[in-house]
């Protein structure tokens, strides 16, 4: 019988993703267009990062680099990752052991947590968490473990994460500085993570995808501390720190054996990719103090122009510490449910958020609060402002 599929007995079966289907970043992109929304909610900017930069993969596409780079990334992506990671933060990286290319981060985490866990193990991550943590753990049959970052400033208590910890846990997954919250762990936070570590001898995951979008003090990144290097795992990105997020070029950095359980993994995932876009983000890398200095305080000025503006609004709102995300709570507006609150803004006042509750394993817990994107122009940023005022006035 053509044009007939054949269906399992019992109706259709769907695999580990089945709790992960829905996709909230997609439908509030989708209201938006719908409405011709400012869109605040997926986070990319809205201008081209560094002329030199996207000049460089011009020059590398026009100079045929059109094939497969090797499984690991280009070589000279590796160096200049390892020069990054010097340069910055006085980690030595040898680039042919210690670094792989990736198809963005988010690759990198995917290839990491099917790399280092196994079926039944526990992966211990803060929470709120970007989504595709949990939806990673199920394809790799691991179980994620919350631990709370608590509202109004999205800190954590020590005594939860070790509380958190068990026979089973492999991994602890952390993201500094953190989406969704812009949250920055502390110096003391990190020491605090890193000695539980090693006393229980987890491996660490650790996104720094916003190293370079910091506003008060620096990017500290957890391999630094002693006796972590060779049990973490550090993932990075051009999407952030360049404005580049559709050219999907990542990193993960550690010891040699970790990166090549990484590398094992990824390379039956995309297996390589993005060949002139490699050679671009090399020079990126290599891009004078003053682009990084710049580019935040740009960005600063984004963030508290957002900021001021939600809570002359009536929003609760503390300014973030890194990312480009800000975090406000919708109950003095006399709302009560994010998602409903983030569903009806498009049309209510032509402006897309993406709500809390979508990166917490319990919606309840993250209900009152939603998150805008101000990666943006800083005349669209006002364009939102205005609207908001209007339809919520």
């Amino acid at each position: 019988m053509t044009g007939l599929r054949h269906r399992p007995p019992g109706g259709p079966r769907r695999g580990r993703l089945a709790a992960h289907g829905h996709n909230v970043f997609a439908e509030m992109s989708a209201l938006a267009a719908e409405h011709a929304a400012v869109n605040l909610g997926q986070g990319f900017p809205d201008t081209a990062g560094p002329q030199t930069v996207v000049e460089s993969a011009v020059r590398a596409l026009r100079a045929g680099h059109h094939q497969y780079p090797p499984v690991p990334g280009l070589p000279g992506l590796r160096r200049a990752v390892a020069d990054h990671q010097r340069r910055f933060y006085g980690l030595d990286i040898d680039p042919d052991r210690e670094a792989v290319v990736t198809t963005g981060a988010s690759e990198a985490l995917a290839a990491a947590l099917l790399a280092l866990t196994s079926p039944g193990d526990e992966v211990v991550a803060l929470e709120p968490f970007y989504d595709s943590y949990a939806a990673c753990a199920s394809l790799a049959g691991a179980t994620l473990v919350p631990v709370r970052l608590h509202a109004p400033d999205f800190t954590f208590d020590t005594r939860d994460l070790a509380a958190a910890i068990t026979g089973r846990t492999r991994v602890l997954l952390l993201n500094t500085p953190h989406n969704p919250t812009g949250a920055v762990l502390s110096a003391e936070q990190l020491c605090e993570v890193a000695a539980l570590a090693r006393a229980h001898d987890l491996l660490v995951i650790s996104d720094e995808v916003y190293e370079h979008l910091v506003f008060e003090g620096v990017h500290q990144p957890v391999a630094a501390l002693p006796g972590m290097f060779e049990r973490t795992l550090t993932v990075s990105s051009a999407g952030k720190s360049f404005s580049f997020t559709g050219w999907k070029v990542g990193w993960a950095t550690g010891p040699a054996d970790l990166v090549t359980a990484v590398r094992e993994v990824k390379q039956h995932l995309s297996f390589a990719g993005g060949t002139p876009f490699q050679h671009a983000v090399a020079d990126a890398l290599r891009l004078p103090d003053e682009y990084f200095a710049t580019a935040t305080d740009r960005l600063r000025r984004r963030r508290d122009l957002m900021t001021d503006g939600l809570r002359a609004l009536g929003f609760d709102v503390r300014p973030p510490r890194g990312t480009y995300f800000v975090t406000a709570d919708i109950t003095p507006l006399g709302e009560r449910d994010g998602l409903e609150f983030c569903r009806a803004l498009p049309r209510r006042c032509g402006v897309a958020a993406i709500p809390h509750q979508v990166f917490y394993t319990d919606p309840d817990a993250g209900r009152r609060h939603v998150r805008f994107a101000f990666c943006k122009r800083e005349s669209v940023l006002r364009q939102a402002l205005d609207r908001l005022k209007e339809g919520l006035g």
